[in-house]
Order: C-alpha cells, then structure tokens, then sequence
C-alpha cells in the first residue's frame, strides 16, 4: 500500500505535527506502508528527496504557506507516487487545493485532526474563518474517517461535532530512537546551559502566548530553589523583557532554536519538564510525552478540552495545576525540591506509559488498521 500525506511542514523544520509526521513514516513503513510527505519549504527551494517532497513557499500569511505552485507538485506527487490513499495533516490550508484534484478525488481520504484553528482576539484571522470554514467541511465530509488526538479535545471540538460515526481517537507518539542520548558535544551544551544548581525545569515550545512561559517565570519568582531553560523555535524579546523585569536574569536561560539533538541533551539533564500553557490552543503536548520517555516528571496545565488531561494522570506520571495559577506551579516545584525520589517514580511511570501508549509503534497500528480498512472500502 502506498500513502501520500498532506504536511505544513517537515523536520528540521520544529514542531510537534512536524516531528509525528516524520515518525510515522517511519513506522508505517516497518508495517508495510510505503509512504511519501508533500510539505511546504522554508522558502523557494523545491524538490524532493527519497520520500518527502517540498513546495516552495513566498513566507507567511496568518500561519499559512504562501505557496502558488502548491497546486502544481500536489498533481505531479500524485501522477509519479500513484498512492492508493491520501493522508491530510490538518491544519493546513494549502491541502484544500485537493477538493480540486481529479486524482486526489479519485482515493479515500483520512483526515487527520491535529488541532482546531482558533483566532482568539487576532481579527484578521476572524475574517478569514469566514472563508476558511466551508472549505475544511466539505473537506472533513470528503474523508472517509477522522483521526483526533485524544477523546478530550474531540469533544470539545465543535469543528468535529456530527462526525462521530467517521471519528476514531489514535493519540499521537514519538520514536524513541530519534530521542536517544545526545553526543558528548550536545550534552556539555546542556551542562552549560543549566549553568547554576538549583531544580532544573525545562520548557520546550513556540514562542506563542498560549504557551503560558510568563506563567513559568511568575512560578520561579515564588521559588528560588528552581533555575529554568526555555527554548523554542524562536527568541522572543518580550519574554527576555519579563526575564529581566522579574530579576531571572541568572536563573533562566532562553535559548531559542536548538537542534534535536541538542533537545534531547536538555530532556535528559533536566529535573521535569513544564507545559503551562494556557489555552487549548495546546491540542496534545507532544513534548509531554517526548519528556516521559526520558523518565523525566511532568508538570503541565489541566487545560479545559485539550488532550494534555490524557497524557498525564495526575499524581502518578507527573502532575497538572490550574492554567495561570502560577502560585500552584510554584507550590509543585517547591513540592519537587523536597522530594525528589518521589518525582523520580513519576518520571519511570511516565516512561512505561510512553512504552505502552506514546511508542510510535503504537499510533501506527491503529493508523495502518485504517487505511487498509479504508483501502477495502
């Protein structure tokens, strides 16, 4: 069987649907899949390599690829990969241009349902909701089957309300080969990050409000035992601005883009890692995940209707505090501080649970028992 899937993008580029994509090729394909991606580029380069092609891209516009020729390689990856399935990744804005494809017409289609898109208060993504939302049902009605991340956040989708009966829950999960232990180079970098001793509290992610770092920042005001390194796709000089504010200039290091190998150096090192984020913006958490297979703690906001619920069980592979209380995330810190062991036991509960639920292996199981269903049909 050959699958084609529909990507934003693709490592290196950072993020979690990015990181899931490419893991599960991997392990569809020890399961007889023969896949292939068709992502954006950063920028105007194009082409393909053994299995990912990528259309060149002008930037961005409200989180879109700007992508004119998108139309053009999706035809083209369909007539030279001829795939008996099509594998939509969404949100993805440019993967509407399959309702157009006579060939991507012609095969069934899984969608799946990373996240919703929410504009929040930003107004010209409002505006363009407007446009947006007819296009993604007649695409999720086009499909033959819905994949979403956890129970939770698909109950609390109202995109995916009345599509139960072609809804399926397939949590995401990490290859743990691609989180191994860094070089000796990668991990004397997270040595030297961590600089001063005190707890280590890692925070992994975009540089979004959503992700709740202020949050973070507050906590380790109200708990001096605890230093932080905070790193992500970007370098916000707002958040530098409130490191400097608070007085965290020696306890929290922002380090921007780091490779995963540099990623992995931080997740080994680290006490815990932190998700506060603060809305459910924050579908999943991969990084919860990415951290439980390091047999590392967790400490994330129990976000209304967000998945991040699901991973953790609170009290037994890590703990969730309410979303801003920046006084609760301190009192578990400080909570961490005076009893280490105890954290340690949560942190090799989280990694049996990445065994049993979160292995890639896992999701690729269900998502191949899918697409040979939907193949038959």
């Amino acid at each position: 069987m050959k699958v084609l899937h529909l990507g934003k993008y693709y490592p290196p580029h950072p993020g979690g649907m990015e990181s899931y994509l490419a893991d599960l090729l991997d392990a569809t394909q020890r399961q007889g899949v023969s896949g292939k991606a068709l992502v954006h580029a950063k920028g105007s380069a194009n082409g393909s390599d053994e299995r990912v092609w990528r259309a060149p891209s002008l930037g961005e516009c409200l989180f879109t690829p700007l992508s004119p020729t998108y139309p053009y390689w999706l035809d083209r990856t369909l007539a030279e990969f001829r795939p008996h399935l099509l594998h939509v990744h969404l949100p993805n804005p440019s993967a509407f241009w399959a309702l157009a494809s006579r060939r991507a017409r012609r095969l069934p289609w899984l969608v799946h349902w990373h996240a919703d898109v929410v504009a929040g208060d930003h107004r010209a993504l409002k505006l363009a909701l407007h446009g947006y939302r007819p296009l993604e049902r007649r695409l999720l009605l086009r499909s033959g089957a819905v994949v979403a991340t956890s129970r939770r956040y698909l109950e609390s989708s109202h995109v995916l309300h009345g599509l139960s009966e072609r809804t399926m829950v397939v949590p995401l999960g990490r290859d743990p080969t691609a989180l191994q232990s860094a070089s000796t180079e990668d991990a004397s970098f997270a040595q030297a990050a961590w600089g001063k001793a005190g707890v280590r509290v890692l925070a992994l992610g975009r540089m979004s409000i959503y992700k709740g770092f202020v949050v973070l920042l507050r906590a380790l005001v109200r708990m001096p035992a605890a230093i932080s390194v905070i790193a992500g796709p970007e370098t916000d000089r707002a958040l530098r601005s409130q490191v400097r504010r608070l007085g965290l200039d020696d306890r929290v290091r922002l380090l921007g883009y780091q490779p995963q190998g540099r990623i992995n150096a931080l997740l080994a090192s680290c006490d815990c890692l932190c998700l506060p984020s603060t809305s459910r913006a924050e579908a999943f958490g991969l990084v919860l995940i990415e951290a439980m297979a390091h047999g590392k703690p967790v400490i994330a906001s129990d976000i209304p209707g967000s998945g991040v619920g699901e991973v953790i069980d609170d009290g037994r592979n890590g703990r969730l505090f309410p979303p801003g209380d920046d006084a609760a995330l301190a009192e578990l810190l400080d909570n961490l501080s005076k009893q280490p062991q105890a954290w340690s036991r949560k942190g090799l509960e989280g990694q049996r649970d990445f065994t049993r639920r979160f292995h890639i292996d896992r999701s690729a199981e269900q998502i191949v028992a899918l697409y040979r269903r939907l193949a038959n049909r």
